[in-house]
């Protein structure tokens, strides 16, 4: 859950209605936000939603047009500030004819207390590969290799973008396992994935970002209740046109629809005499209101301030 100003954990970052321009394109309109101590938040949006610009400023890669960040109440860009934090960007690229133990090595000599190299590739199921070179490695193993490098400096706040891009389900859930290990010592966490899945396991907050800014703010049960929809699943080999229905999504002969009312929707389907079975009413996933939140009128910038407060802590 989220904090309201003032209340619970301190931000250990803010950004304060930040602005970002590439020559025309406007990535981030003036968007404020606090990423609380202890946090693990998912920060979700379309490609081109200004996610990972806003990291990008957290991190002191970039510099916003107009307002200020602050990470730990100082610029990010100071080499002090940025040894406190971990990043793994979408694309990292590795020294190929390094051995995995000597970019670990590398990178941790830029840290005055880093966690040594097998604990760190065992926290991250890379144990055995020291003396690999990292241009031998597979895909999955490269990019477990970058995100274990955001945590090699025993940072307090980790920013990971696409983290788990090209994982396996075995291998992304073990990276999960190592996320939240650190969470669980008290670090925050701010991830971005198109995995909704991932954020939906992993996030205790979820920000939704669309056309560079934030539409919604909350946590995974409150995005889910804001878009007020519930999904009703049934098998059916025909489906009567109903009233209420936002959307159809078929498999086979399972249906899955996304409605206001659901009571009503079941009535109006009983009344229409179609034979059915194996009917199930649920709340939406997240992945139903991202869908609705980005797709609909609020991702064309009519936001409503009921889904941009911050929820209570």
């Amino acid at each position: 859950m989220t904090a309201t100003p003032g209340a619970g954990p301190e931000p250990v970052a803010q950004a304060f209605d930040v602005t970002r321009r590439y020559g025309p394109v406007v990535a981030l309109d003036q968007v404020s936000l606090d990423i609380r101590a202890g946090q693990l938040l998912g920060l979700l949006g379309p490609n081109g939603a200004g996610k990972s610009t806003l990291i990008n400023l957290f991190v002191g890669v970039r510099r916003p047009n107009s307002g200020r960040v602050e990470v730990f109440g100082a610029d990010p860009r100071e080499p002090a500030t940025r040894r406190t934090i971990g990043m793994t960007p979408q694309e990292t690229g590795l020294p190929p004819t390094l051995r995995v133990r000597e970019v670990v090595g590398f990178v941790g000599a830029h840290y005055p207390n880093p966690v040594g190299v097998g604990e760190l590739l065992e926290r991250f199921g890379l144990s055995g590969l020291e003396r690999r070179q990292t241009g031998g490695l597979s895909g999955g193993q490269k990019r477990r290799l970058a995100v274990a490098l955001a945590f090699v400096g025993r940072p307090r706040l980790v920013f990971l973008d696409e983290p788990t891009t090209g994982l396996d389900v075995d291998a992304r859930r073990s990276l999960w396992d190592g996320i939240r290990a650190f969470h669980e010592t008290g670090g925050t966490v701010v991830l971005t994935s198109h995995y909704l899945e991932e954020v939906e396991a992993l996030a205790t907050r979820v920000v939704v970002v669309g056309h560079g800014r934030i539409i919604a703010d909350g946590g995974v049960d409150e995005i889910r209740g804001v878009v007020g929809l519930r999904r009703v699943s049934l098998t059916t080999p025909v489906l009567p046109d109903l009233p209420g229905v936002r959307s159809v999504e078929r498999e086979g002969d399972r249906v899955h629809l996304l409605t206001v009312d659901a009571d009503q929707l079941v009535r109006d389907l009983v009344r229409s005499d179609t034979p059915f079975t194996q009917l199930e009413v649920r709340p939406t996933s997240l992945e139903d209101a991202f869908l609705t939140l980005t797709t609909g009128e609020h991702a064309k910038g009519q936001r409503p301030d009921e889904l941009a407060q911050p929820t209570p802590a």
